[in-house]
């Protein structure tokens, strides 16, 4: 059944009630056609209950729009939602990924995380090529999609509403890594599925790192607004030592827009449910209002904490990774890189959940402090005890 204005109803009930689903909820393509914007496709999901948001075909598949009954959930930058065709991989010292950071949602990867690195392109047995250079959080997030198909799957009096895509990440004498995504999302819920699959087709041992860059913006993030998740570890803080209290912002609470705010980043060691799930919300209690996340800790065993409280550019980011935060060449010291062979493959699911009230954020609360209570600190101090990630050749 379908949850539509109270009411619980039957496939042939809602036929009987409009010409088409559309009139409530539904999935449709369209182009964006003015400035920087201009000519990249876009799905438009509206699940019926209030919550809408688009998933930019041309850049990777990702979410971009999100918000529920009016409210904005996913952050916009200053950067917009940049054609990928102006986009300049190599460009300011690997720093132009920025100028295309925009959206509730950027994939991270696929055969490189974090900050700058040049990797040792020996694996690919092509003597001009002495080096792989990564721009920060790799190139996937600006390639655009080959979109498979979308539109509206009935099982019985249920209604998804999904679509499908391709991205491909390859070159001459180096990488050949695919990304197929599916989302999907429950006609009458407020729940978004991501399920993504990353296949090396090409026959070189390849390196893969994945991470999502998830931003909730205003009105969800604003003064008062708490981060919720299992910790069991504060493992790592950028801004700890001397300037660790500097900025009067801990991990906790979030304040109002700063000016001259410099990012801080977190790495927090997180507890699991019984069926291996890590859920992270980011709630503002006096709106009612919040976002959850719920990612598998088989998949991504470490998670990040982005905060970018900078008056024009305000947002919180929670980021589940495949790799610690120390980056590309700790990840291969430490035999922690993920190496694809041809035809291999990694699975990630994850759950975007709108949290539309007071007693869904109570619910979502209780269900992470059951897995572990959160430091009741503002500043704990950083462990440093980044755990070994096994199964890893």
């Amino acid at each position: 059944m379908v949850e539509l204005y109270g009411e619980a109803l039957s496939r042939r009930e809602i036929a009987a009630r409009a010409g088409a689903l559309s009139q409530f909820a539904g999935v449709r393509l369209m182009t964006l056609g003015d400035g920087l914007e201009r000519g990249i496709r876009m799905l438009e999901f509206r699940t019926g209950t209030g919550l809408r948001f688009t998933v930019l075909v041309d850049r990777a598949l990702d979410i971009a729009d999100c918000e529920y009954r009016g409210m904005a959930v996913g952050w916009h930058s200053p950067a917009g939602f940049r054609h990928p065709g102006l986009h300049e991989y190599e460009g300011e010292g690997g720093l132009a990924w920025l100028r295309s950071f925009s959206g509730l949602m950027v994939t991270c990867g696929l055969d490189h995380i974090l900050f700058m690195y040049d990797e040792p392109a020996d694996h690919y047995v092509y003597g001009p090529r002495k080096t792989v250079s990564h721009s920060i959080h790799g190139r996937v997030g600006t390639i655009p999609a080959r979109l498979t198909g979308y539109g509206e799957r009935w099982e019985g009096d249920d209604c998804f509403l999904w679509c499908e895509g391709v991205v491909s990440q390859g070159t001459v004498f180096g990488e050949d890594l695919q990304l197929v995504r599916r989302i999907e999302a429950k006609a009458g819920t407020n729940e978004v599925r991501l399920s993504d699959k990353v296949v090396n087709r090409g026959f070189y041992r390849t390196p893969h790192m994945y991470c999502y860059h998830i931003n909730v913006g205003h009105p969800v993030v604003a003064e008062g607004s708490r981060y919720l998740a299992p910790i069991k570890d504060v493992v790592w803080a950028a801004h700890a030592g001397e300037a660790y209290r500097k900025q009067n912002v801990g991990y906790r609470t979030l304040p109002a827009p700063q000016l001259n705010f410099h990012e801080q980043v977190w790495q927090h060691e997180l507890g699991t449910s019984g069926e291996g799930e890590v859920p992270v919300a980011v709630v503002n209690d006096t709106l009612g209002i919040g976002l959850e996340v719920v990612t598998r800790k088989d998949q991504f065993p470490c998670m990040y904490e982005w905060q970018n409280l900078q008056a024009g550019q305000y947002a919180l980011g929670i980021e589940p990774s495949t790799n610690h935060v120390l980056g590309h060449k700790a990840a291969r010291d430490r035999g922690e890189l993920i190496w694809l062979e041809h035809g291999d493959e990694r699975r990630y699911d994850t759950v975007f959940r709108i949290l539309a009230d007071k007693k869904e954020i109570a619910a979502c609360e209780e269900r992470i402090t059951a897995i572990a209570a959160q430091p009741a600190e503002d500043y704990p101090e950083p462990s440093g005890n980044h755990l070994p990630i096994g199964g890893r050749s």
